[in-house]
């Protein structure tokens, strides 16, 4: 069957998957923002529902103050006799953890704590009853390299000292590794390479869980660091599965470059996103993802469950429930009063405080991530507690050195709305115009993205919009950071200084 990648779009990194009988379950890593670690289901791996986030408080989640792409790193989840396990790394705030439930839609337990250090934790269970846990760590020398324990996946009891379990297949920064078992033969697959253009996936093998490791003659099971294609780069960081049909797949990280010919460049607004790889089994014994390690944006194979349908990635609320949808995310640790939902007026209202979007905190803050090159984004501003200065809108936002907004503010007794952008260390206020306000219509407000642009419009009838001002999509990408960043674009609502009304929030996919 024919299916089209990325089949989680938008900011979706470090994917791990488990099967539960024809359902089956993937996560991602979340960073600094809250909930962390987004769930989703599926029964046919090409259309993937939201059902929460396995980190949903403050006592699983403390990213209070934490630096941008710190916080959560790669979770891996597994399935065994009944239990789901969902392991990662806080790498601001207790290192290595682990939580269980039965019902993962129905919320998982309190962390507990894995003393072995590194990051991209993964456990596999033997068909002994042994528990293993590996993740990066260091040899002598300060070599990096996959270690390995035996624990209680209950309490985080290690049974075992860690242990150096493999330097890799050559590349830098082996990480991301996952044990698998198959006819008797031990797997450990890695990610190295680094996680941008010269990302790979290694598979070694091994009679023994703790090796020694042979590699893979046909290494690097998936890569597109020579790929002349250039619709996907950066393939790797995987999980491999077998299906209920006794098929496998792969899913793994890779990003889209935007810009257009000819001046398309290596950069990538929309974060590293979720693919999907049919698996084949050499005759020797070797997985290799994708036609000789290569996937593409239309694929073909034999997927489980009903055709796949189109999917939809728009998000449309009219705030007329009391909670956020699993689409939503808070920036850190949110001060829950600073968000109010009022179903029976269809309206959210923000509480803003003196926090802004340039800072390492907690701003009054929600959104959810671009999911494709083509969309537009609307809502309604009311304002609420006025005070001079306010800030109320929305905002394109990478991180807090990296964002446009467009807001009503109220400077000198006028009604504005201004469109701001914060480059690197640069801050500035680049277009503002003074509006009449019917505040029972509120001040209409829209993102227009395209692979190039951001384009920020706003009207007092929401028929008529007028072009306020553009910002350009290579502000807002991870290779132009100025620290080394992991995330992608939202698009979300805020508010500062000030308290407002929001109403009619939509985020509409065009492209896919």
């Amino acid at each position: 069957m024919k299916y089209r990648n990325p089949i989680i779009s938008g900011y979706n990194p470090d994917p791990s998957i488990c099967r539960v009988g024809d359902d089956y379950y993937l996560v991602n890593s979340s960073f600094e923002f809250f909930p962390g670690v987004p769930l989703y289901h599926s029964r046919n791996l090409v259309n993937w529902e939201p059902v929460g986030h396995c980190l949903d408080r403050r006592s699983q989640l403390e990213l209070d103050k934490c630096r941008a792409s710190d916080g959560i790193y790669a979770p891996t989840i597994r399935y065994h006799e009944g239990m789901f396990y969902m392991t990662t790394t806080n790498v601001s705030n207790g290192g290595n953890f682990i939580i269980h439930t039965e019902d993962p839609r129905r919320g998982w337990s309190e962390p507990v704590w894995v003393d072995q250090g590194g990051i991209d934790p993964s456990l596999f269970f033997d068909d002994d009853g042994k528990v293993y846990f590996t993740s990066t760590g260091f040899g002598e020398n300060g070599r990096q390299a996959i270690v390995i324990c035996e624990l209680d996946p209950l309490t985080g009891e290690k049974y075992t000292e860690t242990r150096v379990l493999s330097f890799g297949c050559g590349g830098r920064y082996p990480e991301g590794p996952h044990l698998y078992k198959r006819n008797g033969n031990y797997y450990l697959m890695l990610a190295e390479g680094g996680t941008e253009y010269g990302h790979m996936e290694t598979i070694q093998r091994a009679d023994s869980p703790y090796g020694p490791f042979e590699a893979c003659p046909y290494n690097p099971i998936l890569s597109h660091r020579e790929d002349t294609r250039e619709r996907i780069y950066c393939t790797g960081h995987a999980d491999i599965m077998e299906d209920a049909n006794g098929n496998w797949w792969m899913v793994c990280l890779a990003i889209r470059p935007c810009g257009k010919e000819p001046n398309r460049v290596l950069l990538h607004n929309l974060g590293r996103e979720t693919y999907l790889a049919p698996v084949t089994w050499t005759e020797d014994g070797w997985p290799i993802a994708g036609e000789g390690g290569l996937i593409d944006i239309e694929m073909d194979g034999p997927l489980p469950g009903e055709a796949p349908k189109r999917v939809c990635r728009d998000v449309v609320d009219d705030f007329s429930t009391d909670t956020f949808s699993a689409h939503y995310n808070f920036l850190r640790n949110p001060v829950s009063e600073n968000y109010q939902r009022i179903p029976q007026e269809k309206r959210l209202l923000l509480f803003g405080s003196t926090v802004t979007l340039n800072e390492q905190d907690t701003p009054t803050w929600v959104g959810v991530r671009q999911k494709g090159f083509e969309t537009e984004t609307t809502v309604r501003v009311f304002p609420e507690r006025v005070c001079q200065g306010m800030r109320a809108g929305l905002t394109a936002y990478y991180n807090m050195d990296y964002h446009y907004e467009i807001y009503l503010t109220r400077e000198q007794n006028r009604w504005l709305v201004a469109l701001a952008k914060h480059v690197h260390d640069m801050f500035a206020v680049t277009a503002q115009v003074e509006v009449e306000l019917n505040e029972e219509e509120g001040l209409y407000l829209r993102i227009d993205t395209d692979p190039e642009y951001y384009t920020f419009r706003y009207s007092t009838d929401g028929v008529q919009y007028q072009l306020l001002g553009r910002g350009a999509a290579a502000g807002l990408c991870t290779e132009q950071t100025r620290t080394m960043t992991f995330t992608g674009t939202y698009l979300a609502m805020f508010a500062e200084n000030g308290d407002a009304m929001f109403a009619d929030f939509e985020a509409r996919v065009k492209d896919y």
